[in-house]
């Protein structure tokens, strides 16, 4: 049974980014994400000026007549949301924290996809697979992912992107669309990603709160790392120290976007305080110019 407040929430989310599938991003949706190849539609009597490799041989020997393979766009598509659940995402200094802002991106991604009747499925990580919903078409469906966004209890508050990678190499037999939602505050998965990224189409949501790039002037502050539950006393009044948060800050930032450019895999970086509308909208767009 889901709690009243939970239910709430979902049905909020629901009403929320339906709307904005309806006026902005389904149309943006489709343009973006392709079909895979194309598939067999009919075949049809050959007209002068048709490629003769198209050409169906079997049916034009039964029928005594010259037919072709006619051929459409496979428009049908599988899009896996792969989320990350660490302790990390359960962090906002200002705006959304990352977990729900994530939970609003994966529902309009998934309606979007069931409104061009695509498939979608959820991975939910931490340092391990925490949950794996096989995707399936339908709203029914779709409602249940974002449930299980927001009410799955997550085992641990540890990161691991290898082991989420690993296991979307081993589901996922024909060639899917993978939106990977994290902060990407981990290392070591550059070879599990490059794996994924060779065989599907795959997109880095990047999530981002502004106190990880620019440490506030607010005196002493003990700062408590949400993954491991180390607690660290910092002086954030030194200029020094926050000179020296940033430049770390940003060598984090650059080396990341480095690897995924490396990859081919696109980066949309969201920032909590500045919303996902746009990001998104930019995104899209930019997908669009490249088809």
């Amino acid at each position: 049974m889901i709690p009243k407040e939970l239910f709430r929430k979902i049905r909020q989310i629901e009403i929320r980014t339906k709307g904005l599938v309806r006026n902005i991003f389904g149309g943006e949706y489709h343009s973006a994400f392709k079909g895979t190849g194309m598939e067999f539609a009919e075949v049809r009597p050959y007209q002068f000026g048709d490629d003769i490799r198209s050409i169906d041989w079997n049916v034009s020997a039964r029928y005594d007549e010259t037919f072709i393979k006619v051929f459409e766009e496979e428009r049908e598509q599988t899009v896996i949301l792969a989320v990350d659940i660490s302790g990390s995402e359960d962090f906002a200094s200002v705006g959304q924290y990352k977990r729900e802002m994530a939970a609003e991106i994966c529902a309009v991604v998934a309606f979007s996809a069931i409104q061009n009747n695509d498939k979608v499925g959820l991975l939910l990580f931490s340092d391990q697979v925490e949950l794996f919903v096989p995707p399936k078409k339908g709203k029914k469906h779709v409602l249940r992912l974002i449930r299980d966004l927001f009410a799955h209890q997550k085992k641990s508050n540890g990161t691991n992107i290898k082991v989420a990678l690993d296991h979307l190499v081993r589901v996922l037999h024909r060639r899917s669309i993978v939106l990977m939602l994290s902060d990407f505050m981990d290392s070591d998965y550059e070879p599990a990603l490059r794996a994924v990224a060779r065989r599907h189409d795959t997109i880095a949501v990047h999530m981002v709160d502004p106190v990880e790039m620019d440490l506030p002037d607010v005196g002493l502050l003990e700062v408590t790392d949400a993954e491991t539950g180390q607690q660290v006393l910092v002086d954030t009044s030194s200029h020094e120290v926050r000179e020296m948060y940033v430049e770390q800050a940003l060598e984090r930032e650059r080396t990341i976007e480095m690897m995924f450019r490396r990859l081919r895999v696109d980066r949309v970086p969201i920032h909590t305080d500045e919303g996902y509308v746009d990001p998104l909208i930019r995104f899209f767009r930019r997908r669009n110019k490249m088809a």
